[in-house]
């Protein structure tokens, strides 16, 4: 499990070095009043990034349980199953059990 935090640390940061890049290589590609030349170099430079760089490759992970699958909304930091253990050992203020 240490191994997948390191590498999404790693994603991470890769990411953050390289998102204004990213943009400006998107928004040059968007743009319809340039030329064309211009927009097909600013398509190469973009592919040739990183591929760790993008932001899909992004995955949120528990803070505690290091999971990657079902977070709630609210709590964003926290998996579904550390976020029940938590309410129900009281360490989150305010939350209660809902039934309709």
């Amino acid at each position: 499990m240490k191994k997948k935090v390191q590498k999404d640390k790693k994603i991470r940061l890769n990411y953050k070095n390289m998102e204004l890049k990213h943009h400006v290589l998107k928004s040059i590609i968007k743009n319809e009043n340039l030329v064309f030349l211009m927009k097909w170099n600013a398509i190469l430079k973009l592919s040739n990034l990183p591929k760790n760089s993008s932001k899909v490759r992004l995955v949120n992970r528990c803070v505690l349980t290091s999971r990657k699958a079902k977070f709630t909304r609210i709590y964003k930091k926290f998996s579904r199953l550390s976020f029940l253990r938590l309410v129900r050992f009281g360490h989150l203020s305010g939350v209660q059990k809902s039934s309709w």
